[in-house]
């Protein structure tokens, strides 16, 4: 074990690391773990984010820019054990490195711009919610709302999944759903529930120009959707279409296709309008 800075899991700095895997911790520190090399990197490169990490030998030598970037920016990087990381991390196999990161969500107030958002209402499973997170990031949504009702998105599975995109854009967390609509009312969003039991289907919204303006899409619960009241406060449900066989989509699935077609016709909505004018 020569050369390791941690050979025990009975360490102070490494049991408090350790019990972030807890929501309890996570929530009285306001810290949450980042595992694997991706999710370092894109900690590190949101300023004063991370406070640690934790990295094999092996994880050092591989992801040697890592640990300078790390170093040089004065964050400790603590080698430990195998079987150290294996105690620390979520994952069945490892990938040799993690960081210890402060909160990194948002106030509600924060959100200012509204042009195309999710929030997830009633969400329960942290890899369809960090999966909704990364596809929100990558069809250049504005925010993600985290309602008091679904999964803490600092949990280990839901970071995991959103692959580093929980540090790119601003996520809001806790909220009561009521709150969440009322402000991205205020922000100029219209708000469309993604439900199957929807009247008008996605394509028709496309097509009658709904989704040129900004729109804030709700998504529910994996298994039963949106409570009805969730559903009635929002300004109308909107299906995606199944030109298959298929009795439905996931969430996760759902979501892409959802945001997706909107910045598509907010994107084209915006050059037609260039054009113009």
């Amino acid at each position: 074990m020569a050369g390791y800075e941690f050979t025990s899991v009975r360490s102070p700095r490494v049991k408090g690391a350790r019990r972030l895997a807890k929501r309890a911790f996570r929530q009285r520190e306001k810290r949450f773990l980042a595992e694997g090399p991706q999710a370092v990197r894109e900690a590190l490169a949101a300023p004063g984010v991370v406070h640690q990490v934790f990295a094999t030998a092996e994880a050092t030598q591989r992801h040697a820019g890592l640990v300078e970037t790390a170093t040089s920016s004065g964050v400790p990087v603590h080698r430990v054990a195998p079987d150290v990381m294996s105690e620390l991390a979520q994952t069945v196999t490892p990938q040799g490195m993690l960081a210890v990161c402060d909160f990194v969500d948002v106030p509600l107030a924060g959100i200012t711009r509204a042009r195309l958002v999710a929030v997830l209402s009633h969400v329960r499973d942290p890899g369809n919610a960090g999966t909704v997170l990364r596809t929100a990031d990558a069809a250049g949504a504005d925010a993600v709302v985290f309602t008091d009702a679904s999964v803490d998105p600092y949990n280990g599975k839901c970071v995991r999944a959103s692959a580093g995109s929980l540090f790119h854009l601003p996520v809001v967390v806790g909220v009561p759903i009521t709150d969440a609509l009322d402000h991205l009312r205020a922000a100029g969003a219209g708000v469309l529930a993604a439900d199957g039991t929807g009247e008008r289907d996605l394509d028709s919204a496309a097509d009658a120009g709904v989704l040129d303006q900004p729109v804030a899409w709700v998504f529910g619960n994996e298994a039963w959707g949106l409570p009805g009241e969730v559903l009635a406060a929002t300004d109308g449900a909107v299906r995606v279409p199944i030109y298959g066989a298929a009795e439905s989509l996931n969430l996760a699935t759902a979501a892409a296709v959802c945001l997706y077609t909107t910045a598509r016709q907010q994107r084209a909505a915006s050059v037609s309008g260039a054009a113009r004018g």
